[in-house]
């Protein structure tokens, strides 16, 4: 009987209602597995290290934080300096600090992996390191275990990736002429566009004229080349926007404030609030467009990002360093709910890492506007913990229906079936003391967990469409 994660005290509630969508097809509306995996019949993973450790933030960080260089870990440095390029090393390492991840979701999902993904029973120690390393390596050569074949395997019935606005979806086109029936889909990232006071964020100006044959001169020039890619990606089957911003901060710009604004960062003379005030007029835009198109419109919110500097110079992004900080939403998103919440062509999630606005800000924000759902647990809180919080802060004010069920936002493409598997696991506990404590009947919940694993997130993200 495979009860884990469930409490004592009403197992035999939550087993069954469990056991009625553990079968159900993967919906994944939004993550960041790279497309390339799945653009041709056979994919090279390179090592176990390669495909489980160097891309896996969630690893590398809690080992950062027990003092192991990156270097150490094979983390390609910016400046090209050498680091260690012995992978059985590298795993050896990992396997040294396994124990590190006792009682995470890292944990629970690389057990997970390690079982029901490679077959591998036994437990991942300093002694079965190289075993295990072997083992893996025989499995990634077989041609069960090529990225079309585990979707296939893992019962995956959407896919969407997340990519740049100036991509050319290229990996995308390569999967729809191939033949492959798997769906895969892109989701319109604009950050790197919108961030006037990015890195370089005058070269990924001239990589969205190059993309779209519009001169990105001016503010409305501007605008017509994101209109343009948004409806190539539309074409190339997207359904989603997605924004990851600081703040949830939204206030319109005049035409001349906005083209004011965006000469001035042409020139390179952005001035200290330039940038804020562009993001927070942006995101009323893309709203605007959204209602246009219909392309669900995602705010990740709250990580400031590349909080270590010096990991940052060395390294670059998404080296582990993001750290959640507090949210306001309430006054915040006033200004683009009021002009779009109740329009019936548009549609927000909101994702947050401050959990202490679920209750106060977010559910109450949900409960009202016909636009608004609710992300599920991200990042930080994408957990069992995490997940019966959100569900006694957010449930009771906005309801089930309100959400956006689960997404596994993961790049880490062998996770995707445990991760599923967690929420699935947290919803049936969820639900089960709900039906214990007689709030709900059996039946409701019955229904409601189908919902939570399944039906919710094709709704939301309109994959029916």
């Amino acid at each position: 009987m495979d009860d884990r994660y469930f409490d004592p005290a009403h197992r035999a509630i939550a087993l069954p209602l469990y056991e009625s969508v553990r079968g159900l097809p993967l919906v994944c509306p939004h993550g960041h597995v790279d497309p390339r995996l799945l653009a041709a019949e056979h994919y090279d993973y390179g090592t176990p290290v390669d495909l489980l450790i160097i891309p896996d933030h969630y690893i590398f960080r809690m080992l950062y934080s027990q003092g192991i260089r990156l270097e150490s870990l094979g983390i390609p440095r910016k400046d090209g300096a050498p680091v260690e390029r012995d992978h059985r090393k590298i795993w050896q390492v990992f396997a040294d600090h396994f124990y590190l991840f006792r009682g995470t979701p890292t944990g629970i999902w690389l057990r997970d992996e390690l079982a029901n993904v490679f077959g591998i029973t036994d437990k991942l120690t300093s002694a079965s390191a190289q075993t295990i390393y072997d083992q893996i390596a025989e499995r990634l050569a077989q041609p069960e275990y090529q990225p079309r074949r585990l979707f296939e395997r893992f019962n995956i019935e959407v896919l969407a990736t997340t990519d740049a606005a100036t991509s050319r979806l290229e990996h995308h086109q390569a999967i729809r002429v191939s033949g492959w029936t798997g769906r895969v889909i892109p989701t319109f990232r604009p950050d790197a566009v919108t961030a006037l006071d990015g890195d370089d964020w005058k070269q990924q100006i001239e990589q969205l004229s190059a993309v779209t044959g519009i001169e990105v001169t001016s503010y409305r020039r501007f605008i017509a080349a994101l209109e343009q890619q948004r409806a190539f990606f539309k074409q190339m089957g997207a359904t989603a926007s997605d924004h990851g911003i600081l703040d949830a901060y939204t206030a319109p710009l005049s035409d001349h404030e906005a083209e004011t604004i965006f000469q001035r960062a042409l020139t390179g003379a952005v001035d200290g609030s330039d940038p804020g005030r562009f993001t927070a007029h942006m995101l009323i835009e893309f709203a605007r467009m959204s209602a246009e198109d219909g392309l669900v419109m995602q705010l990740h919110v709250g990580s400031l990002r590349n909080h270590n500097s010096g990991l940052y110079g060395a390294f670059g992004r998404d080296m582990g360093a993001d750290i959640p900080v507090p949210m306001g939403f309430t006054r915040n998103l006033r200004p683009l709910l009021n002009r779009f919440g109740s329009d019936p062509h548009f549609r927000l999630i909101v994702f947050t890492l401050d959990e202490s606005t679920y209750s106060r800000e977010l559910a109450p924000l949900a409960g009202h506007y016909p636009a608004l759902r609710l992300g599920p647990p991200w990042w930080f809180f994408d957990s069992l913990n995490g997940m019966r919080r959100y569900f006694e802060n957010v449930v009771e004010t906005a309801g089930i229906y309100n959400t956006a069920g689960f997404n596994d936002d993961t790049r880490a493409y062998p996770s995707i079936p445990a991760r599923h598997d967690v929420w699935r696991r947290a919803s049936a506990d969820w639900l089960a003391g709900l039906v214990a404590r007689r709030i709900i009947d059996e039946a409701d919940a019955h229904e409601m967990i189908a919902d939570m694993a399944y039906h919710l997130a094709r709704q939301t993200y309109r994959l029916d469409a």
